[in-house]
């Protein structure tokens, strides 16, 4: 999803771009990630490969760790060769989410699961292996050309007319539209270090199916639920919204305007491939 939108928007800002999905560059293999970047010789590079499965890193976190930790410094000390920028795209799920309060980018991290403890491992090693970096932490995507929340949930009220979501995990909704151009906004800077660039506002995994089927327009029964009840096998921080305490962040638009423009976007998409 959001590799996908940093091609438009990179192309969009008048950037020569090109772009490489799993199965052109390995991140975890150094000798390819060499011969790739000797070919292109770039300015900057961002980073969106991960690994996302967060309940699968838990049962196979040297796995994970390999893509997001060691796969994220491959990435970094080839850019710092070329003298390339690197940016790195993050998780909130870095934090604990025991602050009870928007997270800026000075609060101590404290993962909770394998996933987050990678995501944590390959900001350490972006930041040790470049120095020119950014280490960009967002939270809870979506967009097009991906599985997400929004696809799961309207394909669940289409199937079964209702659905339970939990309500005691709060974090902010980011469209990976909006996020795709502030990080082309971002790496076009000398900004270095730690940015949180997340939709504005806050709200729960139960209130964001609320909201995606009201603007949506479409009939669907929501239950809620507590985290112990569904028992998925990764922790997750019960309170990871995202905000900049920086002088001059980046600002994205809020969690509910980027469902509307998803939505819309998605809509278009159906129409024009119809």
């Amino acid at each position: 999803m959001l590799g996908r939108d940093v091609m438009l928007a990179a192309g969009n800002a008048g950037h020569d771009v090109v772009g490489f999905g799993r199965n052109e560059l390995d991140v975890t293999d150094v000798a390819a990630i060499e011969r790739r970047f000797d070919m292109e010789r770039p300015d900057a590079v961002i980073n969106c490969a991960a690994w996302t499965d967060v309940d699968g890193a838990e049962q196979a976190e040297q796995a994970a760790l390999e893509v997001n930790g060691e796969g994220a410094g491959n990435i970094a000390a080839a850019a710092a060769a070329h003298d390339a920028a690197v940016l790195l795209v993050s998780s909130d799920y870095v934090f604990d989410g025991a602050k009870g309060s928007p997270y800026v980018e000075t609060d101590q991290p404290a993962p909770l699961s394998a996933y987050g403890r990678t995501k944590l491992a390959g900001e350490e090693a972006t930041a040790a292996a470049n120095k020119r970096h950014f280490v960009v932490r967002s939270s809870w995507l979506f967009g097009i050309g991906g599985s997400n929340f929004v696809e799961t949930m309207l394909r669940l009220a289409a199937d079964h007319g209702e659905v339970l979501v939990v309500r005691d995990q709060v974090g902010s909704p980011t469209y990976t539209w909006h996020l795709a151009y502030g990080l082309v906004r971002l790496v076009d800077g000398l900004e270095y270090g730690i940015h949180h660039m997340a939709a504005g506002g806050a709200c729960s995994w139960y209130e964001f199916a609320r909201e995606i089927f009201e603007q949506a327009k479409v009939e669907c029964k929501v239950m809620s639920a507590t985290t112990e009840m569904l028992g998925r096998p990764a922790p997750r921080p019960p309170y990871s919204a995202l905000t900049s305490g920086r002088r001059h962040p980046i600002e994205l638009p809020s969690w509910q305007d980027g469902l509307a423009g998803y939505l819309a976007q998605r809509s278009t998409e159906r129409d024009t491939t119809q």
